[in-house]
């Protein structure tokens, strides 16, 4: 899929779990089995299974061992390609509530079409968090901030492994096709407000962005080499604020 390591989901999995909606894992509370998309060590799971009722019974896909080798206890862990499993429905036959964590926004239009298709024809209720917007503040500003940022969204929408990537573009996309496949919705922002308490995701986030700014305009690099080195200044300094919008989707299915 995406090639995200263990380090990389234990660094944002409290800044996750801070930023989540909790009233929206209220709407879709059900009994009975749970799919978690891509789940990778788990951390949807360890958010979720306090807020769901019991008894629960989670199968986690991913396409990463490694990962699933970390998933919690009691777990039903399958290990599946993702593009596979959208087109298979025994996936979904029996589920209560479908859900996934941070994936929408890297998967194409096609897939995310084939998903609600499964979804609805399953009768499952749906929760998807952590959908990447596009939006992207930092503070103190730098005059290469929104360049970085567009940079940033256009690299968004390349090939992740499910073909071109919705990107930002995925939260309204998944509203739209949830609402005309007779979903009931609730969404909220889920953004991450990192400071001071959270350095080491800043800086990885920071990387992160320069590099993907500059596989698209690598003319830019020096330039955005120089914005990275500002940028990771103001985090060791304790004066960095970052700000990543996201959008958490619930749905049920309407009588």
């Amino acid at each position: 899929m995406s090639g995200f390591t263990a380090e990389w989901l234990a660094l944002r999995e409290p800044a996750d779990a801070e930023a989540r909606s909790s009233r929206l894992v209220s709407f879709v509370s059900r009994l009975g089995r749970v799919l978690d998309l891509g789940g990778g060590t788990g951390s949807n799971i360890r958010y979720l299974s306090p807020r769901l009722p019991a008894p629960q019974r989670w199968t986690l896909v991913d396409d990463d061992r490694a990962l699933l080798a970390r998933a919690p206890e009691g777990v039903t862990t399958i290990h599946a390609d993702l593009n596979v499993v959208v087109d298979d429905d025994t996936f979904f036959r029996g589920c209560a509530l479908v859900t996934a964590s941070a994936l929408l926004d890297l998967v194409s239009d096609g897939w995310l079409q084939r998903l609600v298709r499964r979804c609805r024809a399953a009768d499952a209720a749906v929760l998807f968090a952590l959908t990447y917007d596009g939006r992207m503040e930092c503070t103190p500003p730098e005059p290469e901030d929104d360049e970085v940022r567009r940079l940033v969204n256009e690299h968004q929408k390349r090939d992740k492994g499910f073909g071109p990537a919705l990107g930002p573009d995925a939260p309204s996309r998944v509203v739209d096709l949830l609402s005309a496949a007779q979903y009931q919705l609730r969404y909220e922002a889920s953004d991450w407000h990192l400071g001071e308490a959270s350095p080491q995701l800043q800086q990885q986030l920071i990387d992160g962005w320069a590099s993907a700014a500059s596989e698209i305009a690598p003319d830019r690099r020096e330039r955005l080499d120089d914005w990275r080195r500002r940028r990771h200044a103001h985090v060791n300094s304790s004066r960095s604020r970052l700000l990543v919008g996201h959008v958490d989707v619930a749905g049920i299915r309407r009588a």
